[in-house]
């Protein structure tokens, strides 16, 4: 599975604080989202070029990638899964797992 992929490329590249939100029940536009941050600009960077260059060599591409000149937020758009990679600053700012938690609470009403 793609997520699971994902999820080790992260972990291997010392990610912080990986999240796997299952939005697959009320999204149209991806299945999972995978948020995690990296210490700084160049290891947010980094750990977006690993899972560009990991999956690649399984023929497997993203379909958008925006974000990476400045290394603060890098999304990862693969369709079923999207991956969010933070500088912590812009992680606490943007906060989206909460964002999300709470989108997905009032869609359950």
């Amino acid at each position: 599975m793609l997520d699971k992929k994902i999820l080790e490329i992260l972990e291997s590249k010392k990610a912080i604080d990986i999240k796997v939100m299952d939005i697959a029940q009320k999204s149209t536009f991806t299945d999972k989202f995978i948020i995690a941050s990296g210490t700084s600009n160049t290891h947010v960077k980094s750990l977006a070029d690993n899972i560009e260059v990991d999956l690649k060599k399984e023929k497997i591409y993203a379909r958008k990638i925006e974000g990476y000149e400045s290394g603060r937020w890098i999304l990862m758009d693969y369709g079923e899964v999207v991956v969010h990679i933070f500088h912590p600053e812009e992680r606490e700012f943007y906060d989206l797992e909460n964002l999300w938690e709470k989108l997905l609470n009032r869609l359950e009403d």
